[in-house]
This record gives C-alpha cells, structure tokens and sequence, in this order.
C-alpha cells in the first residue's frame, strides 16, 4: 500500500478521487500544483466547486451510475483560473 501511495503522490500527472458524494478523497501532488490546494485543503470541499459548469454535469451524471466517455478536466485554480 505504501509503494502505491508514493506513486499516486510522484505522478506527473493529475490524480484526484471522490467518494460517492462527490467529496474529494484522494489527491496528489500534481493537482496540489496545478490547483494551488493543497491535500488537506482539498479533503475539506467538494469537487464540484472546482470544476467548471460543463464538467459538474458530467460529474453529477457519473455518480448517479451514468457512463460517459473520456473527456478532459479543467480546474479552477486558487486564482480562480482555469487549467
């Protein structure tokens, strides 16, 4: 368990989890860097409020059991940017 937590925090890319509820529950260092929040700042909001209208619809769909197909997610950084 120890080697995957290590290569989920050193991953060059983005990898983030919610549970059910849409609540963050798994987030590394590449999405601390790309969102400037940090783990702990994360584990305390929901996704959706970082995730433009577009991709909340997606999300939403996705944890009511609704299949959709690949697509890209863009954040809203602590600047309230989108990346």
């Amino acid at each position: 368990a120890r080697e995957l937590r290590t290569l989920v925090n050193t991953a060059n890319a983005p990898i983030f989890g919610v549970d059910v509820n849409g609540n963050i529950n798994e987030w590394n260092d590449k999405t601390a860097e790309i969102t400037g929040f940090s783990r702990d700042e994360a584990l305390e909001i929901p996704l959706t409020t970082l995730l433009e209208p577009r991709v909340k619809d997606i999300m939403d769909k996705a944890l009511l059991g609704v299949e959709t197909s690949n697509f890209e997610i863009e954040f809203e950084n602590r600047s309230h940017e989108i990346r």
